[in-house]
């Protein structure tokens, strides 16, 4: 009999990873990279492993399959996060992740069926009420899932901190699933250092909010504010958000309404955030531009405000009218800013470089496939980019898929594809755009629309060929949430695009702190054309990890910087200096046993899980770069500029 114990033990060893066959339900840990689907099938990783600095949101996922049985009545809660500090309330918010059924893909060879989109909150992040996620049911031989954000206060000490998210279900069924959390000597900045125009058009949140068309200002800017600040605490700006009658406004109540998300004095988990942009809505003519601008001038929002001169010329706008507003504004308002969607090409052949200010090209057409834009376009801006006060933005669109049925692109085939915000597409694939800005050297992001169909959003949002296009919200109305207040809900692609800002973030970082080449290469590594992102989620959390370790090798020998620790918006601005955090060891179910073989090849950054595969791998990543980083974090302590104004 004893022979056979070291055979037991081996068995042991071999399954303990392994998916989870058994008929009972079951719970388990999950990165933030994985679209959890009804078919997902079950995992037995009991431990997620997060890092963060301060001022910084990470994500995991709790997933929960309903075996033969299904799960009636479940219920989840995370009450804190303790370590040096304990991190609870607002910054640990918990959310049912409701599915939308897609009924014709968005890009053919993607499933047709129901996907994870909507977020609804435990306790919702901007009345702080009490919502509809629990209970819930997870039937038979289905997948469901929780999404958990944890923001770390900017005041938070470094160090180790260990929550445990417990789930129960009636019948006395009870799981935990534990998260290890990491906290890093370092701060990103409240304001994101990629400016942003997601746009919004009011009249769909009074549709989806009250049933009507003709909410008044007084009605709709209490709603409008409070997605603004959900905007701002996703890390990107509502740049179009304000009622467009009466305009002119009476500027004391827009200010009394705006000045606070422009200054960064509106409550938010980011503290200080202010608005990256700012659009001129009203109508084009002389005197309305004139008094905008000087109200602008007067306020000191001018540097952050535009005007559209037309949308996607010949086709929205002909250029002769593009031309004729670009005169008008030239001459009643010389000093704000002119954009044009629009590409290299059409800049030089109609002679439009002198009345734009801020060309916003296709992705396609920067980094594209087609014959007049095949290859990286970034040098044929370069003319244009030698006028001071000019930029270079740019946009995504349903080109991106085809926007029009049996237009899907080309490019879009098994693990490559542009940049998508569409919901049935993979979560790499959202979070891919700020790296493609950051590798073509645009400074900012433009998004036509974020409430296309926001009145329909929880059961379809088909629009232009694709599924999601132009919705980013959903309207959590107390009939649809609970609860007694109407507050914008974040969709799963909001979160993505955050992780994509942050990963911007590590970027400039790099660059700004001496190796603007490797930040490159990481990038181009990851996505090696615009047209081909893989939709592998670990190979974008391998590279972010890349980023940290090189900006600690950069900054290890700088001269310690006695500035600002706290996240700020003007002088200098804290970023960081590590984020590969150090996760416990030897805990069991957790992933740091890793051969240094396979270390080069492994997932890591925000989010690890135990359960085989690339993400046990990731453990022992994420060990080897907070063992790198313990030798350093007391050494270097250093700022890099705030963004310039």
């Amino acid at each position: 009999m004893p022979s056979i114990r070291p055979f037991r033990a081996a068995l042991l060893s071999l399954t303990v990873g392994l998916p989870v066959f058994a008929a009972g339900p079951a719970v388990w840990g999950e990165g933030m990279m994985v679209k959890v689907r009804p078919g997902t099938a079950a995992r037995s990783a009991t431990e997620v492993r997060l890092t963060a600095a301060r001022n910084e949101f990470v994500s995991f996922q709790v997933a929960l399959h309903g075996g033969d049985t299904g799960l009636k009545g479940v219920r989840a809660k995370l009450p804190a996060l303790e370590g040096p500090a304990t991190l609870k309330g607002p910054d640990v918010t918990l959310y049912r992740e409701a599915l939308i059924t897609t009924k014709q893909a968005s890009v053919a060879g993607e499933p047709v069926g129901a996907w994870p989109d909507g977020l609804v909150p435990d306790t919702d992040e901007i009345a702080g009420e009490t919502r509809s996620a629990f209970p819930f049911d997870v039937p038979a031989k289905e997948a469901r899932a929780l999404w958990v954000d944890v923001h770390v206060p900017a005041d938070a000490p470094p160090g180790d901190y260990v929550g445990t998210v417990m789930v129960e279900a009636d019948g006395g069924f009870q799981r935990q699933v534990t998260a290890r959390l990491t906290v890093v000597d370092a701060a990103l900045p409240s304001t994101s250092s990629l400016s942003s125009a997601f746009l919004l058009w009011p009249p769909h949140v009074c549709r989806a909010h009250t049933g009507r068309e003709d909410c008044t200002p007084e009605e709709l800017q209490p709603l409008l504010a409070r997605y603004q600040r959900m905007a701002l605490e996703h890390r990107f700006t509502l740049s179009s958000l304000f009622p467009r009658k009466p305009w002119p406004p009476e500027w004391s109540g827009f200010d009394a309404t705006w000045g606070p998300y422009l200054e960064g004095t509106a409550p938010n988990r980011l503290q200080g955030a202010r608005m990256t942009s700012l659009e001129y809505v009203g109508p084009l003519d002389a005197a309305n531009l004139k008094d905008f601008t000087a109200h602008m001038k007067a306020k000191g929002w001018l540097d952050r405000a535009y005007v559209q001169l037309g949308d996607e010329p010949p086709y929205g706008t002909t250029f002769p009218q593009v031309h004729a507003n670009g005169d008008l504004v030239r001459q009643a308002a010389p000093g704000l800013r002119t954009m044009l969607t629009t590409n290299s090409r059409e800049l030089r052949s109609n002679k439009l470089e002198d009345q734009v200010d801020v060309a916003v090209p296709l992705v396609n057409h920067l980094d594209g496939t087609e014959a007049n834009f095949r290859g990286d376009q970034r040098g044929t801006y370069s003319d244009f980019l030698k006028r001071p006060g000019t930029a270079l933005w740019m946009y995504q669109s349903c080109m991106s898929h085809g926007c029009a049925y049996g237009t899907n692109a080309p490019e879009n085939k098994p693990g490559a594809g542009w940049p998508s915000y569409m919901l049935d597409r993979s979560a790499a694939k959202a979070r891919a755009m700020e790296w493609v800005t950051f590798l073509q050297g645009a400074t900012g992001e433009l998004y036509y629309q974020t409430v296309g169909m926001l009145s329909t959003a929880w059961k379809d949002q088909y629009r232009f060929n694709g599924n999601g296009d132009g919705t980013l919200f959903y309207p959590g109305t107390p009939q649809a949430i609970g609860g007694k207040t109407d507050v914008p809900v974040a969709s799963l692609r909001l979160k993505l695009i955050r992780q994509g800002m942050q990963d911007y973030e590590w970027l400039k970082a790099v660059s700004d702190a001496g190796d603007p080449d490797y930040a490159r290469k990481v990038a181009r590594d990851l996505i090696p054309a615009a047209s081909r992102v893989t939709d592998d989620g670990a190979a974008f959390d391998a590279a972010r990890l890349k980023l940290i370790q090189r900006y600690e090798q950069l900054t290890a020998t700088q001269t310690p910087d006695a500035g600002p620790q706290q996240p700020t918006d003007g002088g200098t601005q804290p970023l960081p200096e590590e984020a590969a955090g150090g996760p416990s060891r030897g805990s069991p179910g957790s992933s740091s046993d890793v051969t240094p073989g396979a270390v080069a090849d492994a997932q890591a950054g925000g989010c690890t899980t135990g359960g085989g595969g690339t993400t046990a791998v990731a453990g022992g990543l994420l060990f080897a770069a907070w063992a790198l980083g313990t030798t350093r974090r007391q050494r270097a302590r250093v700022t890099v500029p705030a963004r310039k104004k």
